[in-house]
């Protein structure tokens, strides 16, 4: 088993998924990929916030989106900055009541939201968060 907190031992994505346990995780990644033509890179986050391994999808240098590991499932952060706010809110009544929950919960930092979902299954938020990295990539 891999440790998410070793900085010396970098987890490929086999072995993340291992870690997860959910195939989820798998296909989640595969639609980031195909849909926005970009690659994820594990990086190590020594930030006190979520220290440890996590995954990097970016496209043409913007983050799309960060998964952070966890034990049966996994969490995707998506930032809601300056330039997606607006449309964002016109789309939210399309999204999922939950979405729309933790966006209202979500405090403001420099003019952005850091919106995070659990995800672990491909209910209403798994929707959600591919409509937020689309509207990312798209600005």
């Amino acid at each position: 088993m891999i440790d998410l907190q070793d900085k010396n031992h970098p987890p490929i994505l086999e072995e993340i998924g291992e870690y997860i346990r959910n195939p989820l995780f798998h296909e989640f990644c595969l639609e980031l990929r195909e849909t926005f033509q970009c690659r994820e890179k594990i990086e190590f986050s020594s930030c006190s916030w979520e220290r440890g391994w996590n995954i990097k999808f970016k496209k043409s240098g913007k983050t799309l989106c960060t998964i952070y590991p966890r034990e049966t499932y996994f969490t995707a952060m998506l930032v809601v900055g300056k330039k997606e706010k607006e449309p964002f809110e016109a789309m939210l009544s399309e999204c999922s009541k939950e979405l729309g929950e933790i966006y209202r919960q979500t405090k403001e930092g420099n003019g952005q939201k850091w919106l995070m979902l659990d995800l672990q299954d491909k209910g209403g938020l798994y929707r959600d968060a591919l409509r937020l990295a689309a509207l990312r990539a798209a600005k």
